[in-house]
C-alpha cells in the first residue's frame, strides 16, 4: 500500500502505472467503505486523470505530483464534481469551477480520487454532524476521527489516498490529525488562497493538508501557495522552498504553561510534552514556559466571533438561489423558512441561531464589538511571545479520540478546540505532529506554532523534532 508521495514515487520507478496505483486506491476504499469517509468516488475521472498523467510521464514531462492521490474535503470546489459541505441543503450542487488550491495541485499532475466527508459546513469535532452519517475512526471504529475534517483525517490514516485537503477554522485539520495520527498543517491565515472554499467563518477558514509524512505537507504547501486574483486575503508574499529541510540553530522555544495545566488534559499527553521539552533541553535549545493567561477566552471569543460569520456567510443558502427546497414550501417566506429548517441540520441552525444574536442591534457591541477587541488582545500577546522566542509547543488535543456518541454537550464538544482556536483567532501557522501514542494504543498529536509566515521554521523544527522525539 502507498502510505506516502515517496512510496509512490518509488513505484512508479519500478514501472507501476499512475493507472495501477489509482486501483489500487480504489480497491482498498471500496473495502473500508464502512469507515464512511468517502461519499462519493470520482471513479470515472479519476481513471482518465490517471491516463493523462502516465502519458506525460512516458514524455517525460509529468509534473512535481504526478502520481499523488487526493481526497477533497467536500467543502473544496472542483469543476464539473458535486460539492455539498455534508448538508442536505447543497442537494445534487455541482461546482462550476475549480477552487485555486485544487486547480494548483491538478496542474502539477495529482489526481483527485473524491470527495470526503466531514461535519457539516465544517461545523464540529468529532465528524457526526454531517448530514451523510458519522466518519469512523480507522484505528478503532467505535471512536470518532475527529472533525470537521474527518473524512480528510481518516482516509489518510487508512491509505485510502496520498493525501487528503481538509479546511481548518478552529482545528478542523490539527485535532483529527491528532485523533489518528497523522500530519494536520493549517497554514498562516492567506498562505494559501480561499478561493473555492465553501466560507464557514472567513476570517478563521485557511485549507490545508492531511498526510502520512512532514515531506508531503511541505510539498503540497509549497505547491498550494502563493497570491491569487481571486482572493484579496491572499497574500503576496512570495513562496519559501519548504520542501528543502534544514537542521534548525539554537532555538528559544515556548511552552504555553496552562496547557499543561488546564482541568481534563489527559496525563500521559502531559508527561510526553515534558518529554519532549527535557529532549530539546539536552540538544541545547532554551525551552521556557510561557503564560498565556487568556486561554479561558479563547473558545468563547471564538465561538461568538465564528458563529456571526456564520450567519452572514450561511444566509446565501435560501432554498431560491440553488441546492434543497422544501416541497412544502408555499410563498417566499415559507420557502426560506422550510428550506432551512429542513436542509441545515441541528449543530448548523445552533450556530447560525446564535450568530444572528451576536450580530443583532441589541446585542452587537456586547458580544462581537467585545469578541473583536479580545481577539486583538490575543494576537498582541501572541506577537509579544515571538518577540522573544522563535516557536511555541502545546498538545494538539487534551486526550485521545472519544467514542461516537460519547460527547452530548454541545459546550464539552466545542472544549475539544481549547488548543487548537489560538492559532485560527491570531492567524498563526501550526501543524500536529503524531508524535504520542497512549497506554491504550491510541495516538495523539504535538502542536508546533510559529510566527506569521514562517513556515520554513514550522517545516525545519518539525522535521527535527520528528528525529528527536
Amino acid at each position: 500500500m502507498y502510505q506516502n508521495f515517496a512510496e509512490v514515487k518509488k513505484a512508479l520507478s519500478s514501472g507501476v502505472s499512475v493507472l495501477e496505483i489509482v486501483e489500487t486506491y480504489l480497491s482498498k476504499i471500496n473495502e473500508n467503505s464502512d469507515l464512511n469517509a468517502f461519499l462519493e468516488v470520482f471513479e470515472e475521472t479519476v481513471k482518465q486523470q490517471a491516463l493523462e498523467v502516465d502519458k506525460k510521464i512516458k514524455a517525460g514531462n509529468a509534473g512535481r505530483l504526478a502520481g499523488m492521490v487526493i481526497g477533497l474535503k467536500d467543502n473544496l470546489c472542483y469543476k464539473g464534481h458535486k460539492v455539498s459541505a455534508s448538508s442536505q441543503i447543497l442537494q445534487n450542487f455541482e461546482s462550476l469551477y475549480t477552487g485555486t488550491a485544487v486547480q494548483r495541485l491538478l496542474d502539477e499532475d495529482a489526481v483527485i480520487i473524491g470527495r470526503l466527508n466531514c461535519d457539516e459546513f465544517a461545523m464540529g469535532s468529532s465528524n457526526e454532524n454531517s448530514a451523510f452519517g458519522p466518519v469512523k475512526n480507522p484505528i478503532n471504529k467505535n471512536l470518532v476521527p475527529g472533525g470537521s475534517s474527518g473524512g480528510s483525517a481518516a482516509a489518510v490514516c487508512a491509505g485510502l489516498c496520498t493525501a487528503a485537503l481538509g479546511s481548518d477554522t478552529g482545528g478542523s485539520i490539527r485535532q483529527p490529525a491528532s485523533f489518528t495520527g497523522t500530519f494536520g498543517l493549517k497554514p498562516t491565515y492567506g498562505r494559501i488562497s480561499r478561493h473555492g472554499l465553501i466560507a464557514y467563518a472567513s476570517s478563521f477558514d485557511q485549507i490545508g493538508p492531511f498526510t502520512n509524512s512532514i515531506e508531503d505537507s511541505a510539498l503540497l504547501l509549497e505547491i498550494m501557495a502563493g497570491c491569487d486574483a481571486y482572493d484579496s486575503t491572499a497574500t503576496s508574499r512570495s513562496v519559501e522552498k519548504y520542501t528543502s529541510f534544514e537542521k534548525p540553530e539554537k532555538l528559544k522555544i515556548a511552552v504555553l504553561q496552562e496547557s499543561l495545566e488546564t482541568e481534563g488534559v489527559d496525563s500521559e499527553v502531559v508527561s510526553k510534552m515534558n518529554e519532549i521539552i527535557e529532549k530539546l533541553k539536552k540538544e541545547g535549545h532554551t525551552v521556557e514556559n510561557v503564560s498565556f493567561p487568556y486561554l479561558e477566552y479563547m473558545v468563547p471569543t471564538y465561538y461568538v466571533l465564528t458563529t456571526a460569520e456564520a450567519s452572514s456567510n450561511l444566509s446565501r443558502f435560501d432554498g431560491v438561489h440553488y441546492g434543497y427546497r422544501s416541497s412544502e414550501a408555499v410563498g417566499v417566506e415559507a420557502t426560506y423558512i422550510n428550506s432551512r429548517s429542513e436542509g441545515f441540520g441541528p449543530e448548523v441552525q445552533r450556530r447560525i441561531m446564535a450568530g444572528t444574536f451576536v450580530l443583532s442591534n441589541e446585542f452587537y457591541d456586547a458580544y462581537y464589538t467585545k469578541g473583536q477587541k479580545v481577539r486583538r488582545v490575543l494576537r498582541d500577546k501572541t506577537d509579544e511571545i515571538y518577540k522573544n522566542f522563535d516557536l511555541m509547543i502545546l498538545p494538539t488535543t487534551p486526550s485521545t479520540a472519544f467514542q461516537i456518541n460519547a460527547v452530548k454537550d454541545p459546550i464539552q464538544m466545542y472544549l475539544q478546540d481549547i488548543f487548537t482556536v489560538h492559532a485560527n483567532l491570531t492567524g498563526n501557522p501550526a501543524i500536529s505532529l503524531p508524535l504520542g501514542k497512549h497506554s491504550s494504543g491510541l495516538p495523539f498529536g504535538i502542536q508546533v506554532m510559529a510566527n506569521h509566515f514562517k513556515e520554513k521554521d514550522l517545516f525545519n523544527f518539525s522535521s527535527y523534532l520528528i528525529e528527536i522525539a
